[in-house]
């Protein structure tokens, strides 16, 4: 959804106008922050992990990452967005998470690291449902590597899109479903994002670029992959919270992870653009009647600000869904990217409503009554009711 807005903003230019450093001093300013943020990723306690390389997945080479300060932690399985958007290069902002959970990062097919080790040529199929598969042997992978029954289930952006089907359909591999830059596919029906972009073209004078999202009209199943890329492009740039996000978080996070070395970036930008032949294929998608019933506890935590999966479409989702648990928040001061724009904010979410839903109640001592609060020490909500957040 987001490749070819990246991909554009990619540029040396750009990245050093965000990082506000002179262009003689680019490299090393880069080298010294990359050198530091390997010190803080680093994993040393007993009980930890860290492991990152490639596990053979769906018949090829895939890069999968598993990372957690003590493995007796829930694990949490990410499915990142783009398509081709990994989230590899956002360890050093979600390092918090991994005091309390293990991480298992992946660079699907056509994507990010996994991209880099085949090329274009040996990526095999890449079609949604290759992918669908591919994220359930990852999941299958976690839970044997780990030992552990089920995972949480952490879905951002078009990984949404992939998110809902695998919760709905697996709930025997997964404990709850986080969803964040939660995509909701409609049939088409749902025009107001169309809309809201048209208003702030024309509120910003921008009559050319007005015209060309009026000439594509609102229903997405129609577009081409060039007038979606222009339209993600544009949603991107008229809203200023999102762009700044774009430059300091994204574009900020890729320059100065220390896992990525500049042929892994450019392997990023071209897995980007390669992946957007994925997208096609989900625009006639209906999450409404595929079914608002979830076996597992169900959460959205949206950016308030967010106008390319905008909060008031996964609201309305939401309030549809059944499920045991289920729990909605909006992010303030964020747009796209919301989890990572606020990680502890993110954190905070996972911490006092997923953990207390996954979490078995403590067992009381003989001859005491149950205290009604899980294992955590928090409250634990009981199965069949449904909790409403913010």
């Amino acid at each position: 959804m987001l490749g070819t807005v990246l991909t554009t903003a990619a540029t040396a230019a750009t990245v050093a106008g965000v990082l506000a450093v002179p262009g003689a001093g680019l490299f090393g300013h880069r080298a010294l922050r990359r050198s530091g943020n390997a010190a803080l990723m680093r994993i040393d306690s007993p009980g930890g992990i860290d492991e990152q390389g490639f596990v053979r997945i769906g018949g090829i080479e895939q890069w999968v990452s598993v990372r957690g300060e003590d493995r007796s932690n829930p694990v949490v399985v990410e499915v990142h967005g783009g398509p081709g958007a990994t989230n590899s290069p956002y360890g050093i902002r979600t390092r918090s998470w991994e005091r309390h959970f293990t991480i298992v990062r992946w660079d699907m097919r056509g994507a990010g690291k996994t991209f880099g080790r085949g090329g274009p040529e040996g990526q095999g199929e890449t079609t949604f449902e290759r992918l669908y598969e591919d994220a359930l042997e990852v999941t299958r992978h976690a839970c044997e590597r780990l030992g552990v029954a089920r995972v949480v289930l952490l879905a951002n952006s078009f990984g949404t899109t992939f998110g809902l089907r695998l919760a709905r359909n697996h709930p025997e591999l997964y404990s709850a479903y986080v969803g964040t830059d939660q995509n909701v596919h409609d049939g088409g029906r749902d025009t107001g994002g169309h809309r809201a972009l048209l208003e702030r073209l024309r509120a910003a004078g921008r009559t050319k670029d007005a015209a060309v999202v009026s000439a594509m009209g609102p229903d997405r199943r129609r577009w081409t992959a060039r007038q979606r890329a222009a339209y993600d492009r544009l949603c991107t740039a008229s809203d200023p919270l999102t762009l700044d996000t774009l430059k300091k978080v994204v574009l900020g996070s890729m320059w100065l992870s220390p896992l990525h070395s500049l042929r892994d970036l450019r392997d990023f930008f071209r897995g980007q653009s390669f992946s957007e032949r994925i997208t096609p294929g989900t625009a006639g998608f209906d999450d409404w009647a595929d079914g608002t019933v979830f076996e597992v506890p169900f959460f959205l935590f949206q950016g308030d600000r967010d106008v390319i999966t905008p909060p008031e479409r996964a609201r309305a989702f939401f309030d549809d869904v059944e499920a045991p648990v289920k729990g909605f928040a909006l992010i303030e001061d964020a747009s796209h990217w919301a989890a990572l724009r606020h990680p502890e904010a993110f954190l905070d979410l996972l911490l006092t409503h997923v953990l207390p839903a996954i979490t078995p109640p403590a067992q009381p001592a003989s001859g005491q009554a149950a205290s009604g609060r899980s294992a955590s020490g928090q409250s634990a909500a009981p199965r069949g009711t449904t909790q409403r957040i913010g």
